[in-house]
């Protein structure tokens, strides 16, 4: 059985609607019926969409702090190539004209990607529009939460 705390919950999504649906469902006979659970808890509203974005560091930038979101964040950040000044300059310059095209940090599931590749789907993003920009970034939310939640409770299994 599975029982995620409010923590472990927000670490994944911090979102307080999607952490207390999930939580009030618990405990989980496995792994699979938390993801399960997390997944149909979604999508986020704008409202929620802005409330996780206050959880996440820009790509490329140190998140700051202690704590699980934390420790998930620098994990997912790091890539082979993440001294790679180039690309991250590049990046940086990316993330400061989404900013000013969308007014959030642009978000990406990063963990398992290249620089090279964020930086491709950071440029194809700032081409979108803002109704299709907003949905992929609830649907990048979703994917960073069961990634996060995965790692959680497969390491404890």
């Amino acid at each position: 059985m599975i029982a995620p705390s409010e923590e472990q919950l927000g670490a994944a999504l911090g979102v307080r609607r999607w952490v207390d649906e999930i939580a009030a469902g618990a405990p989980y006979p496995d792994l699979a019926a938390l993801l399960d659970a997390a997944a149909a808890a979604t999508p986020l509203s704008p409202g929620e969409i802005d409330e996780a974005m206050a959880h996440h560091p820009r790509i490329g930038e140190r998140p700051s702090g202690e704590g699980a979101a934390q420790a998930f964040s620098r994990r997912e950040q790091a890539s082979a190539d993440a001294d790679d000044a180039e690309a991250n300059a590049a990046i940086a310059a990316g993330n400061a004209a989404y900013e000013e095209r969308f007014g959030r940090v642009f978000l990406i599931r990063a963990a398992g990607r290249t620089r090279a590749e964020i930086l491709a789907e950071l440029r194809r993003r700032l081409e979108l529009d803002d109704a299709t920009e907003l949905a992929i970034v609830g649907e990048q939310l979703r994917e960073i939460a069961l990634l996060r939640l995965r790692s959680t409770f497969e390491a404890a299994a």
